[in-house]
């Protein structure tokens, strides 16, 4: 086989392990076994990069915008929808559409998905280019940043000559949460909701940065075209399924405007369990010929509605607002709120952001405030009632000094958050102990916030090297701790040292080092003593780690406290290179798997990461996609779901079974 015949099909083995991994849920191998392809096709493209294909998976991520965007035409606008608010608008559009095509049609209800929309130009399989709605007629060229997107495709087998897909881009509801959090601890402005991140992350001029964000997108239409012969929009929504589009499964094909209204009532609810933002549906007539018949006004098509659902927001007072601190020292206004239930659970408390923030809304104690969910999930206030207002209320201001240790709180120019000026604030430093052993970090299992508040309180550490050399006595003393306790504490420290270099470089706490960069990061490097000798040009220069995210490590590495606290670490025997694991087995390939309860023989952790060594892929939650629950003492509203949904259930003794079988 030639060079060229093995970088081919490398890069289609790869394209195929991809969309099974991002789009369908379901991969056929492991992590591991994708990254060692992955090596192999940079090795050879490297070699030889006159057989680098614009679609090669490793194309992804591409260089860095200079200057601003382009400006493209659409070949056909991108129209916007009618939007309509109750089922008496809804069954006045069925009538007009009866009336113009002579016979009733049949519909289409899609999931209406909170995002940006995007038109893709492929041309003879290939993307050429991306490019946002903007007004309708003229959007911005984002091409660089739409191919991080793993769930777009970046070539399709047997398409026609020339077509533009369309769809949204939208942001994950977990992937709002972790980049808000970044953005508070950096100092930045929260994004509003997934939307607003979604199109900001569109918009970076890093594709690095997009990267990093993990945008998805679901493709529901089709713009120009040569060569299509598709008929309807069901056809539409099957075929682009066939061409390894991400399509949103919940559409229903309506025969009657019941069932349109029908399906509209069910999501009511159920689009609260979502892991992406929807705010409504869109109604379409399924046959494209009925389409072209019913034509379109200047704005929007004539044979689409969107059903627009209210947003559920509930009233509820502020009692108080209280302030917390960061691990990099930002001060965080949060409201205390008098509990009142929202979008399915009760909320009691609401960030408040920053100074800015409360100033905007001009938020003060004891005001009746309106809150929502943003992302479902995230409490939000969105508007203070002042007509509510008695006079008692009270205006809050960020103290100007900080509440724990009395340094003084500094705005740096160009941020909107407050900081406190100490760097030794122990408020700093305990926030970055418990996020040095957090679960995603070195998952030091048992050493939870009101452990180290203990350890903090004894004067037993000051930093999070001082964990390493802790004695079994020093734990033991401490108050509520027993020796079988201190034991199993020194233990989880102790295995915590093999946790390798990936893990390491986001427990630090570097800024803009998720966990995510920071495997990448030591994958490339493999070591902690040649990651100090990088500049920022050779740290930009990885996949995925762009100037920004290489700066911020590098300034990192430069402080002394910082190489005070490397050292302390590799002095105790924490491992500082990135060790690649072989598998242990197959025997779990393409499952996923769901853990719940707690298990006796081993923590869930460990559990989790031996099914993951034998190829399983282990989710947090249950879906129809969830092959395999395993459930341990107190499973809850996992195991309920598994049971309602018919997926096969172990308890701990048949796992345990499962793993001996294993050694």
């Amino acid at each position: 086989m030639s060079i060229e015949e093995q970088i081919h099909n490398l890069q289609k083995e790869l394209a195929h392990h991809a969309y099974l991994y991002y789009v369908k849920d379901a991969p056929s191998i492991s992590d591991y076994e994708y990254d060692k392809l992955y090596r192999q096709l940079v090795d050879l493209e490297t070699a030889h990069p006159e057989y680098i294909t614009p679609y090669s998976p490793t194309q992804r991520v591409g260089a860095k915008v200079e200057g601003g965007f382009n400006k493209i035409t659409h070949g056909r606008p991108m129209l916007s929808l009618s939007d309509v608010f109750n089922e008496a608008e809804v069954r006045a559009f069925h009538q007009r559409v009866c009336k113009e095509l002579g016979h009733e049609p049949v519909y289409v209800v899609e999931l209406k998905i909170d995002g940006l929309a995007a038109n893709l130009h492929y041309e003879n399989g290939v993307l050429v280019q991306a490019v946002t709605r903007g007004d309708g007629r003229v959007g911005e060229d984002v091409t660089g940043n739409v191919r991080t997107i793993q769930t777009v495709p970046l070539y399709i087998e047997k398409a026609p000559a020339y077509m533009e897909i369309r769809g949204e881009v939208f942001m994950p509801h977990k992937d709002f949460e972790r980049i808000n959090a970044e953005r508070d601890e950096d100092g930045l402005p929260s994004f509003v909701n997934p939307r607003n991140a979604a199109a900001g992350s569109l918009r970076q001029q890093d594709p690095a940065i997009t990267a990093d964000r993990n945008l998805d997108f679901f493709a529901y239409a089709i713009g120009a075209t040569q060569g299509s012969t598709i008929d309807s929009q069901e056809a539409l929504l099957k075929q682009l399924g066939t061409y390894h589009f991400h399509v949103n499964p919940h559409y229903k094909v309506c025969h009657t405007i019941e069932e349109v209204l029908a399906h509209i009532a069910v999501w009511e609810q159920k689009r609260h369990d979502l892991p992406y933002d929807t705010d409504g549906m869109v109604i379409k007539v399924n046959d494209f010929t009925d389409q072209d018949q019913l034509g379109a006004t200047v704005k929007d098509p004539r044979w689409a509605i969107a059903y627009k659902y209210p947003p559920e927001e509930k009233e509820t007072i502020v009692k108080d607002i209280t302030v917390s601190i960061g691990r990099t020292g930002v001060l965080t206004p949060t409201a205390e709120l008098e509990p009142v239930f929202v979008s399915g659970t009760s909320v009691s408390r609401a960030t408040l952001h920053n100074q800015d923030f409360i100033d905007e809304k001009d938020i003060r104690i004891g005001d009746h405030v309106l809150v929502h969910k943003a992302a479902e999930i995230i409490p939000e206030i969105i508007k203070v009632l002042p007509e509510k207002r008695t006079g008692q209320e009270q205006p809050f201001t960020l103290p100007e000094t900080c509440p724990v240790c009395g340094w003084d709180t500094v705005r740096k120019e160009g941020e909107v958050a407050l900081r406190c000026s100490n760097p030794h604030c122990p408020a700093i430093e305990r926030e970055a102990i418990i996020h040095f052993a957090s679960r995603n970090a070195m998952n030091i299992d048992g050493l939870g916030p009101s452990i180290v508040d203990l350890l903090l309180r004894e004067g037993k550490i000051e930093t999070a090297a001082d964990l390493y050399y802790l004695k079994e006595e020093d734990v033991a003393s401490l108050e509520r701790m027993g020796k079988k306790s201190a034991s199993n504490l020194i233990k989880a420290i102790t295995l915590s040292k093999t946790a390798g270099l990936g893990r390491l470089l986001f427990a630090l706490g570097i800024r803009l080092i998720g966990a995510k960069a920071g495997e990448t990061i030591a994958r490339h490097v493999g070591s902690m003593d040649r990651l100090l000798t990088m500049t920022v040009d050779d740290l930009a220069a990885v996949d995925e780690i762009g100037p920004t995210m290489a700066q911020s490590v590098v300034a990192y590495l430069k402080q002394a406290n910082h190489l005070a606290l490397l050292a302390r670490l590799k002095e105790a025997g924490v491992l500082m290179v990135e060790e690649k694991e072989e598998p242990l087995g197959q025997e779990l390939a393409g499952q996923t798997i769901v853990l719940t309860g707690k298990l006796s023989s081993m923590g869930r952790t460990e559990a989790g990461q031996l099914l993951a060594a034998h190829g399983a892929k282990v989710t947090g939650s249950v879906s129809k996609k969830t092959s395999l629950v395993i459930a341990g003492e107190d499973s809850g509203s996992k195991l309920t779901k598994a049971q309602e949904l018919g997926i096969r259930v172990l308890n701990e003794a048949e796992f345990m079974e499962l793993v001996e079988k294993w050694r």
